[in-house]
């Protein structure tokens, strides 16, 4: 199994120090959580490359995503249906740590308590962040991402909802419910492991039907 992204592949290939001490800073951060990580298991034999985590308020990691594949490009680069859309194959797996509501590090306020429905917000604006219709002109996109961000909100809210499907995939090799759904640009899907977090995912040119996910072993293999 490749467990070296691209990234680190390149910072382990130059001579310059900065571009390594880079990578390590970005596997720090996931070096930093209290969860487990997840990706694709060991079935997925091709490229593995980090992503990035989220923080909390008081710098507690929350979330973060490990990338599989084809690093995407932004959709609007090519049209649907071309080569370059058959070659970029990629899934993307969201980790986020389940929380129950709780008080802010300086007791100032509450932090939102995360579900699955965080996961599939999270996956879902993470395929909106490879995603541009190509008849758009640049100046609408922020408006258009706005408007996609709080759709796939109001999606995440409602997974019990006529635009979701369920789909059982193995996760530590047990069958687990995951909740999915397609788009013309891509699917997403959010489930729930034994393992005290939620798992989100999202990709485009890679089925999902054939996934499975299973807990990193050695994330530190990324900055090897």
């Amino acid at each position: 199994m490749e467990t070296t992204s691209r990234t680190v592949a390149q910072a382990t290939a130059a001579e310059d120090g900065p571009q390594v001490l880079s990578v390590r800073r970005a596997v720090d951060g996931y070096l930093r959580a209290p969860f487990p990580w997840y990706g694709l298991d060991e079935a997925f034999t091709g490229p593995r490359w980090l992503m990035q985590v989220g923080t909390a308020a008081d710098g507690a990691v929350e979330h973060g995503s490990i990338g599989h594949g084809d690093e995407p490009s932004v959709r609007s680069e090519y049209t649907a249906g071309t080569d370059q859309d058959a070659r970029e194959k990629f899934a993307v797996v969201v980790t986020v740590a389940a929380n129950p509501v709780r008080r802010s590090a300086d007791g100032t306020g509450l932090l939102e308590a995360t579900s699955v429905s965080s996961a599939a917000w999270l996956a879902g604006v993470g395929l909106l962040s490879f995603t541009w219709p190509g008849q758009m002109d640049h100046s609408l996109r922020d408006d258009w991402l706005e408007q996609q961000t709080e759709t796939a909100w109001v999606l995440a809210d409602d997974l019990g909802g006529a635009d979701w499907s369920t789909l059982s995939l193995p996760v530590d090799g047990t069958p687990t419910q995951f909740h999915y759904r397609e788009s013309e640009f891509g699917w997403v899907l959010a489930g729930t492991t034994q393992a005290g977090v939620h798992v989100g995912a999202y990709g485009r040119g890679m089925s999902a039907y054939g996934l499975g996910f299973a807990v990193v072993q050695d994330i530190g293999a990324y900055a090897a």
